[in-house]
This record gives structure tokens, sequence and C-alpha cells, in this order.
């Protein structure tokens, strides 16, 4: 059988307040039976997921950014939207 814990437990579980969990309960996976809450394991594994955040840069970042290339900017290939005051001038 699954286990089921309620918020006390399943803050413990987490690291974090158990007020935390009731202020975001809408937002959260759970299961609710009557007016009890319980959260089970997969759920706990997904509340992780949605919040786990990975540095982008500094020396934790999983994936070290690249130096850019010398003399070509990698946003060199953009142009601009045409003028929109062709089409302002007809209303």
């Amino acid at each position: 059988m699954r286990r089921r814990l309620q918020y006390p437990a399943a803050a413990e579980e987490l690291g974090i307040e158990e007020s935390w969990l009731r202020r975001h309960i809408k937002r959260l996976p759970h299961t609710k039976l009557g007016r009890t809450v319980y959260f089970t394991d997969a759920d706990l594994e997904r509340i992780d997921a949605l919040f786990h955040h990975e540095p982008s840069t500094g020396p934790l970042a999983a994936v070290v950014a690249s130096a850019p290339i010398s003399g070509s900017h990698p946003l060199s290939n953009l142009r601009p939207l045409p003028g929109r005051s062709r089409h302002l001038a007809r209303t």
C-alpha cells in the first residue's frame, strides 16, 4: 500500500513549513478524502519537481555557458519588423 502523509509529515518530508503547504494546496498535487488531505510519495516527488531550480550560471551550473564566437553576435541575424505607420495612416 502507498504511504499517505498528512500535512505535518509531508512538510517534514519536503523540509518546508506546514503553513506553506496549506497556503499553496490549490496548486499542489494531493488527494482529498472528505476534509482530510493526503500526500503520496508520487505527490511529494511532483511538488519537488515543480519547485526545483537549477542554477544557469556560476560554479554550480549544470551546463557551462560556451563563450561567444568572436566577431559574431548571437542575435546578429535578427532584423526589425516593418514599420506600422503606413497601416495606421489608412484608418
